[in-house]
């Protein structure tokens, strides 16, 4: 009998993780689409994954003719499901020089500016991303925050603590677990909305992280064993609705 070969055998592991969460990591034959729980972005609400990415993503999908499920599992399994399985499509990920040849980019589905947040009425006189190594910082497992931190010298255990979902960072930072919270701004600011019921309230930037790869944007993106047919009927599906206004409709309902 022959061998399973590498893909089954993620593809298995993958799936029998995901259905201990409840949900199916790998399709058979078709198009994956995964994703994370990164509100306003992506985001599960009522039992309905929905977002500006989201909806971006669900119009592409229509407009490049692709039936596909979308699927919500944390970053760290999305990310490893779609660096090691054929045609898997992750949103929202930030494009960095550590992942360009990982995967095959599509385009900028969302706007993103990373920062050093901390609670309202915190100050920490921050210059330079140096003066945060004495600090305990939030991150996510694998995501490009977590990613550029332990780059610059920074270490998980030392000064920095991952979670799984952004909520959790929050929550760390609330109970004074943390010091920071390094998240992109609409995360950052609908998170702090989300739990203080104040639609005007927001996050506090303490320091602007201008060098973070993917400053341009979040993008969707293939696996590379995706064929490029299939990338490039992306990439023109989604340069057909920006020419045509249909992107600027859905990023605005969002962007308000």
């Amino acid at each position: 009998m022959k061998p399973p070969s590498f893909r089954h055998l993620t593809c298995a592991l993958a799936l029998l993780a995901s259905l201990v969460g409840g949900q199916t990591a790998c399709a058979h034959g078709g198009l994956t689409v995964v994703t994370e729980e990164l509100p306003p972005y992506n985001m599960t609400l009522d039992g309905k994954l929905t977002g500006m990415s989201t909806e971006i993503v669900q119009a592409v999908l229509e407009e490049a003719g692709e039936a596909a499920r979308i699927q919500s599992m944390p970053w760290a399994r999305a990310y490893d499901i779609a660096l090691n399985s054929e045609k898997v499509l992750i949103y929202s990920i930030a494009r960095t020089p550590q992942r360009e040849a990982l995967f095959k980019w599509v385009g900028v589905i969302a706007p993103t500016r990373w920062y050093l947040f901390s609670l309202p009425g915190t100050q920490f006189h921050l210059k330079t991303l140096d003066d945060a190594r004495q600090y305990q910082i939030a991150t996510v497992k694998d995501d490009v925050g977590e990613q550029y931190l332990i780059d610059k010298g920074f270490a998980i255990g030392r000064n920095l603590q991952s979670s799984n979902k952004y909520e959790h960072n929050y929550a760390k930072l609330k109970a004074g677990r943390v010091d920071l919270w390094i998240s992109n701004e609409l995360n950052a600011h609908y998170l702090v909305r989300k739990a203080s019921g104040n639609p005007n309230e927001n996050a506090v930037p303490q320091l602007s992280i201008d060098d973070l790869g993917g400053a341009d944007g979040l993008y969707m993106a293939f696996s590379r064993h995706t064929p490029d047919e299939v990338v490039q009927r992306f990439r023109q599906a989604l340069a057909r609705m920006r020419a045509d206004g249909r992107y600027d409709a859905i990023a605005g309902k969002w962007l308000k």
